[in-house]
């Protein structure tokens, strides 16, 4: 049987091997909860990574890292500003109303999925000042957007300037972020600053790049990291035996693994974009693809043994991975040039 091509998603990717090897490396005794040897050392890591004291705490899920870092800036009175299609609004199932206990997401629109200091004044600004509205306490944005665009870095320092300037605090999602990282500068260190630009709180993404089971809560601000450890253990996310998540997470950033691994993925949606011409619904800045084709054209595809969601009645969308083959991709890009 011919095997499947996959472009589903890159949350179905394997595991990096060399994740695999730090996780066993990692099965010896050591203190419990987030007090081993390996905890301790993602702190300076991600400061040097960013090139500005900050602290870092592993959680197993993006959603939950999400919420947990709204939940320092946002009271259950107020609301989060978010993209209309933002994954906390979405693909979230309720988490943040859950998490944040009955905070609103409060809904901007913006083109591929990104918000500017414009959309967002034009949804707050008509709100009353007084205590029978919601007054928003955060914003909310992704980093790459759910349609694949990036923020360049003087987009997100107009963004801060607002933010800075409303009293708001300044979170990014980035389940995506090695993409987006990969897609803004050479070094490691170059990329993750332009990428983050000066956010107040991220949510790194590490298991859509080749990660098991880890998510790193990156805070800029002490204050919110002290309650972030809090707010993680009642939210039952405070694992016993942390050090494995840990060591997910330092096996990628040892050796900019995880730029490595996104620049391979974007390489690889790079070279179907090419084939895709006026096809293409967005600029494709990170590892996903959405393309016009009609119910004809998705199933000439699948046909072929490609793997794909359907994104409406007639378009779709494609995923690459750090494990995409580079024959799966150019393949992909023939076909589609074909159709």
């Amino acid at each position: 049987m011919t095997s499947p091509k996959p472009f589903l998603s890159d949350n179905a990717a394997p595991v990096h091997p060399n994740v695999w090897e730090a996780m066993r490396a990692a099965d010896q005794a050591d203190n419990p909860y987030d007090g081993d040897a390996l905890s301790a050392r993602l702190d300076e890591h991600f400061s040097d990574l960013f090139g500005r004291e900050c602290s870092a705490e592993w959680i197993a899920t993006g959603t939950a890292a999400n919420c947990l870092a709204l939940a320092t800036m946002v009271q259950p009175h107020g609301g989060v500003v978010c993209h209309e299609e933002a994954h906390i609004e979405v693909d979230e199932g309720g988490a943040p109303g859950f998490y944040l206990h009955g905070a609103k997401l409060m809904l901007a629109a913006g083109e591929g999925a990104k918000l500017t200091a414009d959309g967002i004044a034009a949804l707050i600004d008509p709100i009353r000042d007084d205590v029978h509205q919601v007054q928003a306490h955060a914003i909310a944005i992704t980093q790459a957007s759910e349609y694949g665009t990036t923020y360049s870095s003087e987009e997100l320092a107009a963004l801060k300037e607002f933010a800075a300037v409303r009293k708001l605090g300044l979170h990014m999602d980035g389940a995506r972020f090695a993409n987006a990282a990969a897609n803004a500068g050479d070094s490691a260190r170059e990329a993750a600053r332009a990428a983050s630009g000066p956010v107040d709180s991220l949510a790194f993404g590490f298991i859509k790049n080749g990660g098991m089971g880890a998510e790193a809560v990156v805070l800029f601000d002490q204050s919110q990291a002290d309650l972030v450890r809090y707010c993680r253990k009642r939210a039952g996310h405070l694992q016993c035996k942390g050090r494995y998540l840990a060591a997910q997470i330092l096996a990628m950033l040892e050796g900019d693994l995880w730029l490595a691994n996104a620049s391979h993925a974007n390489t690889a949606a790079a070279e179907i974009a090419r084939a895709c011409g006026d096809r293409l619904m967005h600029a494709v800045e990170a590892n996903e693809l959405f393309v016009r084709l009609t119910e004809a054209e998705r199933e000439t595809l699948r046909a072929q043994h490609f793997a794909f969601y359907d994104w409406g009645a007639d378009a779709a969308r494609f995923v690459t991975a750090w494990n995409t083959r580079d024959e799966d991709a150019s393949a992909l890009a023939k076909a589609i040039a074909a159709l």
